[in-house]
């Protein structure tokens, strides 16, 4: 880790902090709660992947030519 780590981690959970508030003044139950966070799970999951999954390709590519 580095001298900004802390930084990073203290903006995190500012965020998740802001997220939460906002969440908990929409007055949904907690399954709709639940519901959402899988969803933005999910999303963010495959964003990961195919990031991952094109940069892969893309580093076979260059090691082919």
């Amino acid at each position: 880790m580095n001298e900004y780590a802390i930084y990073l981690v203290i903006a995190t959970i500012g965020c998740l902090v802001l997220v939460v508030a906002e969440l908990k003044s929409h007055r949904l139950g907690l399954w709709k709660n639940v519901r959402l966070a899988l969803i933005w799970l999910a999303i963010f999951a495959g964003l990961y992947l195919l990031t991952v999954w094109f940069l892969m390709a893309q580093d076979t590519t260059s090691a082919l030519i």
